[in-house]
């Protein structure tokens, strides 16, 4: 029993520890593929309009029926001058009906609108997965990004701690003033309101990934530090744009949008030109009385027939040529929407390419601003200790380093966002891209602590001067 209890204690251990381990960006892309709503509703709703298709195509087809009944009556019938006569009769009938449309203008039409409203569908679906894409993949971004702000901020609040503690030991040495002391400690109180804040910012950004994703990752993966994102290729961004306001899933879907509204118009048309069915039926009819005749006998008759039958509008009251004009209206709209798409996607397209253009220059001018706030750093130390730096000297060249490495860190996160949406601006982005960008993550990564990348061998207790 001892054994059992040890084993299953065991075994939640290793559940647990599983659960707590860093999801990549490929986890969670495909957990979002499975348990976001929004992508799910659209799923639902391209499977919903697919009806459509053969909805319209049942209007091309043949239409077969049964109708059929039973009836018995009671009654006392006179004919003539003879006595009155009690007669019970059962009576059915039964036929089958064919209907098959020959000549229906407006059937052709529908069917063909409802090809161009399945293709509608389509785009917006694909619409759908390319911000499936964007929304699972921003949320992970952002929540790295809070989970490396944590790590910044302890490694700030570290440095300045140990600042703190240097000017409070040179006071109480004799060798520094009160007012150190109390820089620094202002500077220490600020750093811990922002690790606060960015506590808030982290348990903000995980409730955003679970409202995607419907789980609660305790941790993701971080990017590379060294990671660079590529420039676009091709590197021109008209090429882009052209790209964009042909393909993009938007101006693909109101492509379609015309269309519809065009077979509309067809459709509304038709309701002046006439119709031609075919027909045919085969039925029986028995009745085992008659209520109409003296005679009383059974009749049995079956009957079969097949003809044409045609149908031709004359008036309706101006209904048809009103919803003609109602369906130009539309199409109209559907005209100058489809231009605003095409516009929409080629400005999406212009600010994506500049995004990553712009992002990789800010990425390496905040590298370089890094490894110049390191080299203040170190270099203001030396100078506290030797007497000509003063303490806000150092705060200051720490608050800057600290600021240089949350900008660097978001400048990578936007700068990658910004190329998935130049691919999605052109309906290209796909699963494999993910894939790409989840290589440049490893688990584990941490910010390194102040005192490994700032200042080796400057510990607390040290003399100031």
């Amino acid at each position: 029993m001892r054994r059992a209890l040890v084993l299953i204690r065991a075994l939640a251990a290793a559940v647990i520890a599983c659960n707590a381990s860093a999801a990549d960006l490929l986890d969670v892309y495909r957990m979002a593929q499975q348990q976001d709503p929004v992508f799910e509703a659209a799923r639902q709703a391209l499977e919903s309009v697919r009806e459509k298709l053969p909805q319209a195509r049942a209007g091309l087809l043949p239409v077969v029926a049964v109708n059929g009944g039973s009836s018995r009556s009671q009654g006392q019938y006179l004919f003539g001058a003879g006595p009155e006569e009690d007669r019970n009769i059962n009576a059915w009938n039964w036929a089958l009906q064919l209907t098959q449309p020959v000549f229906r203008v407006q059937n052709w039409e529908a069917y063909t609108q409802a090809a161009a409203i399945v293709e509608q569908a389509e785009a917006q679906f694909a619409q759908a997965g390319q911000d499936l894409i964007l929304r699972a993949v921003q949320a992970y971004f952002e929540f790295d990004v809070a989970q490396e702000s944590i790590r910044v901020a302890d490694a700030q609040l570290r440095a300045i701690e140990q600042q703190l503690n240097l000017a409070r030991r040179g006071f109480n040495a004799g060798t520094n003033p009160i007012t150190d002391v109390h820089e620094a400690k202002s500077r220490f109180d600020l750093a811990r309101a922002q690790r606060v804040a960015a506590q808030n910012e982290l348990e903000a950004r995980r409730s955003e990934l679970e409202r995607i994703i419907g789980t609660l990752p305790e941790a993701v993966n971080s990017l590379d530090a060294d990671a660079v994102p590529p420039l676009p290729e091709p590197r021109d961004v008209e090429a882009w744009i052209a790209n964009a306001r042909d393909n993009a899933p938007a101006v693909r879907g109101q492509r379609a949008a015309v269309e519809v509204a065009e077979r509309e118009i067809a459709k509304n048309r038709a309701g002046h030109l006439p119709t031609l069915d075919m027909t045919a039926s085969y039925g029986s009819n028995y009745s085992s009385g008659n209520s109409n005749l003296a005679a009383d006998y059974e009749t049995r008759i079956k009957s079969g027939q097949i003809g044409v039958q045609l149908s031709i509008p004359i008036y309706s009251g101006g209904a048809v040529d009103s919803r003609v004009t109602e369906s130009m209206a539309a199409l109209y709209k559907a005209r100058a929407e489809l231009e605003a798409a095409r516009r929409q996607a080629g400005s999406t397209a212009r600010q994506a390419f500049a995004g990553v253009a712009n992002g990789i220059s800010q990425i390496e001018a905040l590298v370089s601003a890094v490894d110049s706030s390191i080299s203040s750093v170190k270099a203001n130390q030396v100078g506290y200790r030797l007497g000509t730096r003063i303490n806000i000297d150092v705060l200051n060249a720490e608050q800057q380093l600290y600021t240089a490495k949350r900008d660097l860190i978001k400048a990578r996160y936007e700068t990658l966002l910004h190329g998935l949406k130049l691919k999605a601006s052109t309906g290209g982005l796909t699963d494999a891209d993910v894939v790409a960008i989840n290589r440049w993550f490893r688990a584990g990564n941490s910010a390194p602590s102040a005192q490994s990348e700032v200042s080796p061998g400057f510990k607390p207790g040290m003399p100031t001067r």
